[in-house]
């Protein structure tokens, strides 16, 4: 029984600093957006810093697996409602080039978008979901989390919400949107 409580109390000393270590590195809402930069398919770089100096910024840390692909429709909605009130879209992908692009032509993505296929980002962000969004105000401050695959869209009309905000504009209902274009 000691030697029970002695090999837990040895683990819980190892292991424990490594979990709350973890958890002061996550991002929250508030925090400045860490420094983070990126090459597109071009090679051209994509600096969030220079982004977030112009306006807002949607960082979307995604794949292309079912769940993403269902929800796609919904942020590029999103990025179509406020682009021209200043919100830039990212998306971030991590899977092989070849593939994202050939996903990116079928889908037709209307956004900035990078390949991430070791999933650096993932680590700038201090998250291990995917996908993850970070709404980033102008001048970097993190303005909203979300992480996680939501195909209702629900998701997607929460952010857009709180970008309507951002940029000083109605909300827009991507996710009605996005449905009455299913229902035809």
């Amino acid at each position: 029984m000691k030697t029970s409580i002695a090999l837990a109390s040895l683990v819980a000393s190892i292991f424990l600093p490594l979990a709350h270590a973890d958890e002061a590195k996550k991002l929250a809402i508030g925090q400045q957006a860490p420094a983070f930069a990126i090459k597109d398919a071009s090679g051209k770089e994509i600096d969030l810093a220079a982004l977030t100096a112009q306006g807002p910024v949607l960082v979307r840390l995604t794949c292309g697996c079912l769940g993403c692909n269902k929800e796609l429709p919904y942020f590029q909605e999103l990025h179509a409602a406020y682009k021209d009130k200043g919100l830039t879209s990212l998306a971030v992908f991590r899977e092989p080039d070849a593939k994202v692009e050939a996903y990116v032509k079928e889908k037709k993505l209307n956004m900035l978008y990078a390949v991430d296929p070791k999933g650096e980002s993932w680590k700038v962000f201090a998250t291990t979901t995917m996908p993850s969004n970070f709404l980033i105000e102008k001048g970097g401050r993190i303005a909203a989390i979300s992480t996680g695959c939501d195909t209702s869209g629900l998701l997607a009309a929460r952010l857009s919400e709180k970008a309507a905000a951002l940029v000083g504009a109605a909300t827009v209902d991507v996710r009605g949107k996005v449905d009455a274009g299913k229902a035809k």
